[in-house]
């Protein structure tokens, strides 16, 4: 096999569908699974993408995600949505959670939506996306356990809290015209892009790792192998800042639970998030925001690009979810890379629920 494989969007749907449904998922089930991991491959997320099937998989046949599960309200107290997961696929659970902040938030203008106890619920940056395209402001806050530590505070050697992402989206000021979504880890990269680079045969960058010991290193291995490392946080106190406030705020207020209390013992990737959901229009007007939000992306992109202060490569000043859409657009037209080790891993979970090889190959269209 070819150390990548290449597979057009729709066919990977479909090959993702496929295996979901033999794992006992309904067909509504698995079109918002196939649905969410590809978007996250077209996105450039591939950490996010049909990489994490074969975990899901594995869980769904060990009984420690439900398949077919919706999240139950806990508590409503108009403006404060309560809800459980059930440990359903966090793809239905998160979509759904937001469907019913979203309603929530046409009636009375803001909704807190606190999610505890999903499984894996991928992309965050999905959730604000969603957010977006209702015409509304959201922010989330969410922490994970159920599996060992990956993240060092900072000044600290070992792990103590997981990746911890944070998402804030903001909505299009205009039909046609596209959100501004920042979604990101709070550690240097999620651990899903350490797996892919191990995968990859790759190393990480530089100051990204620390191995059992405290020591800098650039072996992704250290993060799979024991005794393992740790991922740093991102800019140092200020991302490890953040990553505690996410922690507390996704895993206390929720009702759910954080790192300290030996949930990782569980084996699996259970998610909870703190969500706030805001109509723009109901605070300085829909006409204010509007113009302020565009009148500000347009004053920032005019920046003169700079080759000292970006990205390698880069044409210039891009604001928060303008590369995924860069990414979206070529993978599209291009196909999606998948690399081999990867691929070989989802045809597994394939055979894990009686799909043989060749029909995962047939439906993906690779040959």
């Amino acid at each position: 096999m070819a150390a990548t494989v290449t597979v057009e969007a729709e066919a990977l749907r479909r090959a993702v569908r496929h295996i979901v449904l033999a794992g006992g998922s309904n067909a509504r089930e698995a079109a918002l699974v196939a649905e969410n991991l590809v978007l996250a491959n077209l996105s450039g997320h591939d950490s996010h993408g049909v990489g994490m099937l074969p975990q899901y998989i594995l869980a769904v046949v060990e009984k420690r995600l439900r398949i077919n599960a919706a999240p139950s309200v806990i508590a409503d107290h108009g403006a404060i949505l309560n809800l459980d997961g059930n440990m359903g696929y966090g793809q239905v659970i998160g979509h759904d959670a937001m469907e019913l902040g979203i309603r929530r938030t046409r009636e009375t203008g803001v909704c807190i939506v606190s999610l505890r106890n999903s499984h894996h619920i991928g992309r965050i940056g999905h959730w604000g996306e969603q957010c977006a395209a209702a015409g509304f402001v959201s922010t989330h806050y969410v922490n994970v356990v159920g599996r060992p530590p990956l993240v060092a505070p900072h000044g600290g050697a070992d792990a103590r809290f997981a990746t911890n992402p944070y998402c804030c989206a903001i909505p299009a000021t205009a039909p046609g015209g596209e959100p501004v979504v920042l979604d990101m880890a709070t550690s240097k990269i999620a651990m899903g892009k350490v797996r892919v680079a191990m995968n990859k045969g790759e190393q990480v960058a530089p100051d990204t790792l620390i191995n059992s010991n405290g020591a800098p290193t650039t072996e992704p291995r250290t993060m799979f192998e024991p005794p393992t490392g740790a991922i740093l946080a991102f800019g140092g106190h200020k991302g490890y800042g953040l990553a505690v406030i996410a922690e507390l705020l996704a895993g206390a207020m929720t009702g759910g639970v954080t790192m300290h209390d030996g949930s990782w013992a569980k084996n699996t990737i259970t998610n909870n998030m703190f969500s706030v959901i805001v109509d723009p229009a109901k605070l300085g007007g829909a006409d204010s925001w509007r113009r302020e939000v565009a009148a500000f992306v347009d004053f920032v992109k005019a920046s003169p690009p700079s080759p000292q202060n970006g990205a390698p490569g880069s044409d210039g000043v891009l604001v928060a979810g303008e590369p995924e859409r860069q990414t979206r657009k070529a993978r599209l037209a291009a196909g999606i890379p998948v690399d081999a080790t990867t691929w070989g891993e989802i045809v597994a979970a394939g055979e894990r629920v009686g799909i043989a090889a060749a029909e995962t190959l047939a439906a993906a269209g690779v040959h």
